[in-house]
């Protein structure tokens, strides 16, 4: 069981990326507006955490305006939801043998 804890993905640490990766999951995509307010966090914070995300690969960002406000949505890409699930199994599998 000692190796298990190994098999987490370090990407997903922190809670804010985890539940960041959450909303993603369930959802196709997903305005900042909408994972600010559903994560109840400040800007700076969920674009630092966005950030490490989309470095890592695991989040697509897309840029655009409606109107003349810029509209920033963010997706989970599919190395994203591949990490994601691998990191769920391995806490599943981590719970069980605990």
């Amino acid at each position: 069981m000692k190796h298990l804890i190994h098999t987490l993905n370090k990407a997903f640490d922190n809670r804010v990326r985890l539940g960041v990766m959450a909303v993603l999951m369930a959802n196709e995509s997903v305005s900042f507006n909408e994972l600010k307010e559903a994560l109840d966090l400040t800007d700076g914070n969920l674009a630092s955490h966005v950030s490490a995300l989309e470095k890592a690969g695991y989040v697509v960002v897309s840029k655009q305006f409606v109107g003349k406000k810029p509209n920033t949505t963010y997706a989970a890409s599919s190395e994203g939801k591949s990490a994601f699930q691998e990191h769920l199994t391995a806490l599943e599998k981590l719970l069980r043998g605990a």
